[in-house]
């Protein structure tokens, strides 16, 4: 079997598992009830995504991982978006290269949940860390922590690298905020809390956790569309099938144009990863598939409550929900505008 054939075989594998924590088609009340919960995610179905594997997914075999690439990574982020599942597996496996054992090993078996706090400011990706570890001692701040709440630990990106803090340490403080998904940020606090030094390269952890929520929008992005597209054929008005309305279906097509481009360009930038050592083409890549997928996911869901009228304005209707993802992750991972100010600056000429 050839690499491009194998990566399809894997990929396939990886979306048929994926059924069975987001079945294609089927509805979201399991998701409705996690909205606003103190943990705002179900750790039963956290078990079983790490039974499954899907937390080592890009760790080598031996360190307990599947050894699979960004492909594969982003087939599964793809599926677990158009499923709106709220569980931080992005998150969680960015912070999984770093563990040393036994944390990895809880980290892949479930036991115990680790998730990275680097952000201390709005919209970047990369940038300079104000945080500080010095003497076993970390001091600092972090915002935008999804599901902090959750956390037996915490991966802290700081100015001389990572460290790794309990969330029960001494003088960790942890403050929340809903987000409109129905999840939580948290703002973290560090008074010279006990912290262990950890090495790796973060940045590139990064660019794969930002390639990941690029897929994930694609999957809102696919599902949402799906859905409009039954509704149009569905919904009568002046005794016709909205559907064949001309205009509708203009809408309809650019919408999927829209799909589509991002589809390729989420692919492409996957492949990218997974065949180049060149940071700066991978950095190129990745922007590219992230400011389209932020800023395509947004235009999809605002422009499927338009395309379902009223009835899309209710809470109760589930279209809703896919605008309030798309809301809360399209800034995770680096804003478009950043995206894009750094594919201008990393482009090729040709390709500008």
């Amino acid at each position: 079997m050839s690499g491009n054939d194998a990566t399809a075989e894997s990929v396939r594998m990886i979306q048929d598992s994926a059924g069975a924590i987001a079945p294609r088609g089927g509805d979201f009340r399991r998701i409705r009830a996690l909205r606003f919960s103190p943990l705002g995610f179900d750790r039963a179905v956290w078990s079983e995504i790490c039974a499954m594997g899907w937390v080592g997914l890009l760790l080598p075999e031996d360190q307990g991982g599947a050894g699979l690439g960004m492909a594969e990574y982003c087939a599964l982020a793809e599926a677990l978006g158009a499923g709106l599942v709220p569980e931080p597996l992005i998150p969680a496996v960015l912070a999984a290269g770093f563990l040393p054992d036994p944390w990895r090993a809880d980290q892949l078996a479930g036991k115990r949940l680790v998730l990275p706090a680097w952000q201390e400011a709005p919209g970047a990706l990369l940038a300079p860390f104000s945080t500080s570890l010095a003497d076993g001692a970390l001091s600092g701040r972090k915002i935008f922590v999804p599901m902090a709440n959750a956390a037996d630990a915490f991966l802290v990106a700081t100015n001389t690298g990572l460290a790794l803090v309990p969330a029960d340490g001494e003088g960790v403080s942890l403050v929340t905020a809903p987000t409109q998904d129905g999840g939580h940020f948290g703002t973290l606090t560090f008074e010279d809390s006990p912290a262990i030094a950890l090495a790796g390269d973060f940045a590139s952890a990064l660019e794969a956790a930002a390639l990941a929520t690029s897929a994930y929008l694609l999957g809102v992005m696919d599902r949402v569309f799906a859905l409009t597209l039954d509704y149009l054929r569905t919904r009568e008005q002046f005794g016709r099938k909205i559907g064949s309305f001309q205009a509708l279906q203009h809408r309809a097509a650019d919408l999927k144009i829209l799909l589509e481009l991002t589809r390729a360009s989420v692919a492409s930038a996957a492949a990218v990863c997974d065949s180049h050592d060149d940071n700066a083409a991978r950095a190129c890549a990745v922007s590219r598939a992230k400011a389209r997928a932020t800023d395509a996911a947004l235009r999809m869901t605002r422009e499927a409550i338009q395309l379902h009228g009223g009835i899309a304005y209710t809470d109760e209707f589930d279209i809703g929900l896919f605008l309030r993802k798309a809301m809360v992750v399209a800034g995770q991972f680096g804003t478009s505008a950043w995206h894009r100010a750094r594919y201008a600056a990393l482009a090729p000429e040709d390709e500008e």
